[in-house]
């Protein structure tokens, strides 16, 4: 049916993780283990629609170049494997390890809640002892029962103050859960909380403010990106805001943090499913974001939740031209030349008398307001006020997708697009008067398939 190439069909993501064929959803069991980041998945074999759910899987040793390999857990008796998350047992809290280096365990939920007879959802672990290439489930499943619905997507992280391991759990509507345990088998309910507008794929890390590892908040994070900030001893989390939005676009959702990131580099990366992007007569459904980093930042109206594409991003840099100090007006645009559909691009600009601005990519227009301050794209605003009387973009451009930040990233938008018919890959213009590019740079990237 397929006769392109892997990795070279038109609407394939160049630097966007995608599997090799078939249905593709959540990012499961982030983990970094032995110099290798694994990013399992939500995928159904044999289909580009949802299905019964295994875990895909892929390995990479750079967070951009990545290699699928064989599936890690497939349906049981007890059902479709759903969303999880995965850890380095180095204590051997389980008592899983066979050999000198520690187990990785997973948590995951099975269940069947949409084929008839429906089966509950309860949570399950796996083990490896081989780098994560083969897994073991855990004869004495489920570790915990149902509680409601369809309690599921078991987020786990190791505690080091109280020397436990903490689960955050979704249980229905928008209500979450703590657990905690010695073992990784044996859970005890810690509380409940409510994320109102939240629901799904929960996780659950710490981050410190502004880089000062004296002031640290807790993020309880939901699968559409809203989330909370507060303080947790070990028992009891305590929330210190209502749910604020880290994800504004329109296709970003799902996201998890990878676990056990070694603590010389010190940083927290996520990434996210690409939720309904359109691939037509493509071999693969969906995408992932490109990893982005976490930081807390502190601004006038509070601390929030920043992310920017991780630093990897620039080992793609192929080509950089840049631009200082150029004035757009109508009927002056810029149109850089390029050699690529590929960019990560950061915009300064100062916005004049121009009513608004932005970059047209493939057919599709960016655009800043400027008396509303907000950007657009594809009938999707966000707000985005301008600081010293500029404003600043980062761009993340590929086949099919846009990834859209601020200076420090306290905007972070996702779009899918199909391009439409353009004479040129990009084109920068401003409307109803002059602004003046104070700074441009665009890279333009190489492909992660260029080896497959």
């Amino acid at each position: 049916m397929f006769t392109v190439p892997l990795y070279r069909e038109t609407h394939r993501p160049q630097f966007h993780f995608s599997p090799k064929r078939d249905w593709m959803n959540d990012p499961n069991g982030l983990v970094y283990y032995d110099g290798e980041y694994h990013l399992f998945f939500q995928h159904t074999p044999g289909s580009l629609r949802h299905g019964p759910n295994t875990w895909g899987h892929a390995v990479s040793a750079d967070l951009v170049h990545w290699r699928q390999i064989e599936h890690a857990l497939e349906p049981d008796d007890m059902g479709w494997i759903w969303s999880g998350s995965a850890v380095v047992d180095h204590r051997n809290t389980g008592g899983f390890q066979s050999g000198a280096k520690p187990s990785l365990v997973a948590f995951y939920t099975v269940g069947d809640t949409i084929v008839k007879p429906q089966k509950p959802c309860v949570q399950c672990i796996a083990y490896s002892n081989d780098w994560g290439r083969t897994w073991t489930k855990y004869a004495g499943n489920p570790v915990i029962g149902h509680i409601r619905d369809r309690n599921r997507d078991p987020k786990v992280i190791w505690h080091e103050p109280s020397g436990t391991w903490i689960m955050a759990l979704y249980l229905v509507a928008s209500d979450y859960t703590l657990f905690h345990s010695t073992d990784l088998k044996n859970w005890k309910l810690l509380g409940e909380l409510a994320l109102p507008g939240v629901s799904e794929c929960p996780d659950f890390f710490e981050l410190s403010v502004d880089g000062d590892p004296d002031d640290t908040r807790w993020v309880y994070w939901g699968g559409n990106g809203g989330y909370v900030l507060g303080r947790f001893d070990g028992r009891t989390f305590t929330p210190e805001t209502g749910v604020l939005n880290a994800e504004k676009g329109t296709n970003g959702y799902a996201a998890q943090t990878w676990s056990d990131i070694p603590s010389e580099d010190g940083r927290r990366i996520q990434i996210s499913w690409m939720a309904g992007g359109k691939f037509p007569a493509m071999p693969f459904t969906h995408q992932m974001s490109f990893p982005v980093e976490l930081t807390l930042r502190r601004f006038p109206s509070g601390i929030q939740l920043c992310r920017l594409p991780a630093r990897e991003i620039e080992t793609l840099y192929a080509k950089t031209d840049r631009w200082t100090d150029l004035p757009l007006r109508p009927g002056a645009d810029l149109i850089p030349h390029t050699d690529t559909e590929l960019f990560d691009i950061t915009l300064e600009i100062e916005p004049g008398t121009a009513r608004n601005f932005g970059v047209e990519l493939r057919g599709l227009a960016l655009t800043y307001s400027v008396a509303e301050q907000t950007v657009e794209f594809k009938n999707h605003t966000a707000a985005l006020a301008s600081e010293n009387g500029r404003v600043t973009l980062r761009l993340l451009i590929d086949r099919t997708s846009l990834e859209v930040f601020d200076a420090r990233g306290a905007l972070s938008m996702s779009f899918c697009f199909l391009p439409e018919a353009a004479d040129y890959p990009l084109r920068f213009f401003a409307g109803g008067g002059e602004a003046r590019i104070l700074a441009l740079t665009v890279n333009e990237l190489r492909s992660i398939w260029e080896n497959q």
